[in-house]
C-alpha cells in the first residue's frame, strides 16, 4: 500500500469541477443520453483520456402475483411483495391513508417554485424559515444562525460548489432565502415498514465488535480523546443492494454517549436505499439520533432537527457522477464541526460550502463534544434468501484491490479542542464479517489518513 502513490497518480481523474470545460484536460461521463464535460485534475501532469460511465439502472420494480408471465416467484420475492402490497378492510385502509396523508402535509411545506430532476425527484424551494428544523419544540421561533467559525488548517480558498447532484443539472437553483426539500410522495411512505419508522433507520447496538440485527460494518475509527469535528473526502460508487429493504452506505460517524439507550450520532455520507427513495441511485444524506436510533432523528430533513442554509445544495438528492471500475473516480468532501461560537454542529461540503447545522439543544452528550469519530461502510444483511445478502459495500470490491477498484476515504482528519483540524492518531480497522466485506487502513504524504473498504457480500468465503 506504500507504494501507491507514486504507481498510480499519474493514472487518475478525479471529478473535481465537471462543469468547467477543456481547461487543463477532459473527462465525459454518460448519464441518461446528457454529457458532462469537466476539468481533469491529474496530480503529476495533465493528460486527455475519457471513461464512459455505466448509467445507474432503476431498481424498483413490482410482481404480478398471479400473472402468467411469472410462473414462479422465491420466498424473498412473495415475502417482498407481502409486504409491500398488505390487503387492509375499508376502513382500516382509508384511514392509513389519512394519516399518510397528514404526514406529507407535515413534511411537504409550501414551496415558492419547484424543480423537476431527470431522476423523477422533485424538489421544492422553501422558505428558509418554513423548512421542517423549526417544527421541533426547542427550535420553534428561532432563526437560522450567523455563519460559524470555520477550523483552522482549512485551505481558504474561496466557495466554491461543485455541480455534483442530479437535479441541478438544468442550471435551475432555488432562489436567495429558501432551499430546496425533495418532495416526499405517498409511495415513499407506503415502502416503510410504518410511519413512525419512516425516514428513520432501524433501532440497533452500534458496537463494532460483532455483527448486529443484520447491520454489516467495515469501518476505520478513532476513540479516547475529545473530538470537536472530522473531515474525508468519500469516495462515490453505486454499489448493487439485491432487497428492497437493505441498503448500502459510506459515511462518518460522530459519535458520543455509552453505547446503550443514550447514544448521540451524527452522521453524513453517501447513500443507495430502494426503501427510502425508491431507486438505486447513491444520494447525498445526513443522519442524526440522541437515543441509539430509537424514537428521536432521522435521515436528511425528514423530521425537525437539522436547520439547512444552503439554497443549492439538497439532502436526500443523487450525486452525479459516480466511480467506475478501473476508471474514472469520484469522491466528495464532507466536514463536520462543533462552532465554538455557538455550540452548533456544522455540516460542510467541498470547498467551503455550508450546507446547514444541527442545534446543540438536539443532544445530551454531544452537546459538549464527541468521545469517536468513525469513517466506513455499512449494509443491511437481510439474509432474505437464506444465505448472506449480495448487496455490495462501497464498490463491490475487497479493499486489497487498491485505487481505482476498491472503494476509499482519503485525508481523514479530527478537529481538537482549539478548532484545529489535525491527522488522525492511532487509527483503528474494524470489519464486522471480513469474508464479506473488509477493511485496510494506511498513510502517506497525498492522501494522508485514508482507508480502503468493502466488498461484493455473498461470496465463496461468505456463504
Amino acid at each position: 500500500m506504500s507504494g501507491f502513490h507514486s504507481e498510480k497518480t499519474e493514472q487518475v481523474c478525479f471529478w473535481f469541477d465537471f462543469r468547467r470545460r477543456q481547461e487543463e484536460g477532459k473527462c465525459t461521463k454518460q448519464k441518461q443520453e446528457t454529457y458532462l464535460s469537466g476539468r481533469t485534475q491529474v496530480h503529476t501532469r495533465i493528460m486527455d483520456f475519457t471513461f464512459n460511465f455505466p448509467i445507474i439502472s432503476s431498481f424498483v420494480f413490482f410482481f404480478l402475483l398471479f400473472s402468467t408471465a411469472f410462473p414462479a416467484i422465491t420466498a424473498a420475492q412473495f415475502e417482498d411483495f407481502r409486504r409491500l402490497n398488505q390487503t387492509f378492510r375499508p376502513g382500516e385502509e382509508s384511514k392509513k391513508m389519512r394519516l399518510i396523508r397528514t404526514h406529507l402535509l407535515k413534511l411537504n411545506k409550501p414551496s415558492v417554485k419547484s424543480i423537476q430532476s431527470p431522476d423523477g425527484d422533485i424538489m421544492d424551494c422553501v422558505m428558509v424559515h418554513l423548512q421542517p428544523a423549526f417544527d421541533h419544540p426547542v427550535l420553534k421561533g428561532t432563526k437560522p444562525l450567523d455563519l460559524p467559525e470555520r477550523p483552522n488548517g482549512q485551505h481558504h480558498a474561496g466557495m466554491e460548489l461543485e455541480n455534483y447532484q442530479l437535479w441541478s443539472l438544468s442550471g435551475e437553483s432555488c432562489p436567495e432565502g429558501t432551499i430546496p426539500i425533495r418532495r416526499t410522495t405517498e409511495q415513499d411512505i407506503l415502502r416503510a415498514n410504518s410511519i413512525k419508522r419512516f425516514g428513520r433507520k432501524i433501532a440497533k447496538s452500534v458496537r463494532r465488535d460483532s455483527s448486529n440485527g443484520g447491520h454489516e460494518h467495515a469501518v476505520g475509527y478513532v476513540s479516547g480523546e475529545q473530538y470537536y469535528g472530522a473531515k474525508a473526502s468519500i469516495n462515490v460508487w453505486d454499489p448493487k443492494v439485491t432487497d428492497r429493504f437493505e441498503f448500502s452506505l459510506s459515511q462518518m460517524w460522530v459519535i458520543s454517549g455509552s453505547f446503550g439507550d443514550d447514544l448521540n450520532t451524527i452522521e453524513a455520507g453517501w447513500q443507495v436505499s430502494p426503501e427510502l427513495y425508491g431507486d438505486n441511485y447513491p444520494r447525498f444524506f445526513t443522519y442524526w439520533t440522541t437515543d441509539a436510533y430509537q424514537a428521536t432523528g432521522c435521515y436528511n430533513l425528514l423530521c425537525s432537527g437539522f436547520v439547512q442554509t444552503n439554497n443549492r445544495i439538497a439532502i436526500g438528492a443523487a450525486i452525479s457522477p459516480t466511480s467506475s471500475y478501473n476508471g474514472g473516480q469520484f469522491d466528495i468532501s464532507l466536514l463536520i464541526w462543533k462552532d465554538p461560537k455557538h455550540g452548533n454542529w456544522w455540516l460542510e461540503f467541498g470547498s467551503r460550502v455550508l450546507v446547514g447545522y444541527w442545534p446543540a439543544s438536539l443532544f445530551t452528550h454531544l452537546r459538549d463534544h464527541a468521545s469517536m469519530i468513525q469513517f466506513g461502510g455499512e449494509v443491511v444483511n437481510s439474509e432474505a434468501s437464506g444465505s448472506h445478502t449480495s448487496t455490495q459495500m462501497g464498490s463491490g470490491h475487497f479493499s486489497g484491490e487498491g485505487f481505482g477498484k476498491a472503494s476509499y476515504f482519503r485525508n481523514m482528519q479530527v478537529v481538537d479542542w482549539d478548532n484545529s483540524l489535525i491527522p488522525l492518531s492511532n487509527l483503528k480497522v474494524l470489519a464486522d464479517n471480513p469474508n464479506c466485506y473488509d477493511i485496510r487502513g494506511g498513510i502517506n504524504n497525498f492522501w494522508g489518513n485514508y482507508i480502503y473498504y468493502g466488498g461484493p457480500g455473498r461470496n465463496p468465503r461468505c456463504p
